[in-house]
């Protein structure tokens, strides 16, 4: 008796080996995208946990400044990829050019108070505009990822058909594999997406969370420039953050 035939390996490597110029150009590229949504990822996780550690630091100094001169002094021990303290910097020179009598103005002010404001305002919009980068590649990738991956199981499936076609062999066997194959392209497509549409629907929440705490701690540096001290009893009211806030008004609240 005849040993049976064996029947031709399919898979992911005979896929390479049958492919084309146009599926392997396709392959490289989802490659490429998931090498770039990659190193975002782990660039931007990184700079997050930094971000966090040092303002974190920079709060703490600041809850213990009282006036205008102890918060420069907090400010020139901060970190320079601290974004509360670059925020507090903006107001604090607004403040230096409107007491600098040498400045020449193209015009006068109604209020210095509008000035110092929109100076923060600035910061705000500087520290948020440096949280966007990075996203946009986040972006690009998982919404184009499963189009490029579903133009090479298309061109797959056009060339293994053809190849068929021209072999003369059409039945199940000789269809299902390499059809089968060229499915592969888009379950990379899918693989290089969705870890790109996670980080990015994560890393977009942290920003605005961020910015949320930004803009409130922009208010407080304002509050404590127009003031020029903040009392002792007040000082971690004014730098606290909302949620520090409404912990400390519950603990109140169930002590009286």
């Amino acid at each position: 008796m005849s040993e049976p035939a064996s029947a031709s390996p399919l898979g992911f490597s005979h896929f390479l080996a049958q492919s084309d110029t146009v599926g392997l150009l396709v392959l490289a590229i989802l490659i490429l995208m998931s090498a770039a949504s990659w190193y975002q990822i782990v660039v931007k996780a990184w700079q997050q946990w930094r971000v966090r550690v040092a303002s974190r630091r920079f709060l703490d100094s600041l809850e213990a400044a009282r006036d205008y001169q102890e918060a420069e002094e907090v400010f020139a021990r901060a970190s320079p990829e601290e974004p509360f303290g670059r925020v507090l910097a903006r107001g604090m020179e607004a403040c230096r050019q409107l007491r600098s009598s040498a400045a020449r103005r193209g015009f006068e002010m109604t209020s210095p108070d509008d000035f110092v404001s929109a100076a923060l305002e600035r910061g705000v919009a500087s520290e948020e505009y440096a949280l966007e980068k990075g996203l946009s590649v986040l972006a690009s990738v998982g919404s184009t990822a499963p189009f490029v991956g579903l133009f090479g199981t298309v061109w797959g499936i056009y060339h293994a058909l053809l190849s068929i076609g021209l072999s003369g062999q059409a039945s199940l066997d000789q269809i299902a594999g390499p059809v089968g194959e060229a499915l592969i392209m888009t379950a990379c497509g899918l693989g290089v997406a969705i870890p790109a549409v996670l980080a990015y629907n994560v890393y977009q929440r942290a920003n605005r969370n961020l910015v949320g705490r930004i803009e409130y701690h922009a208010h407080r540096v304002f509050a404590l420039l127009a003031v020029g001290s903040v009392p002792e009893s007040q000082a971690r009211r004014v730098f606290a953050l909302p949620e520090e806030e409404e912990k400390a008004e519950g603990k109140a609240k169930r002590r009286a």
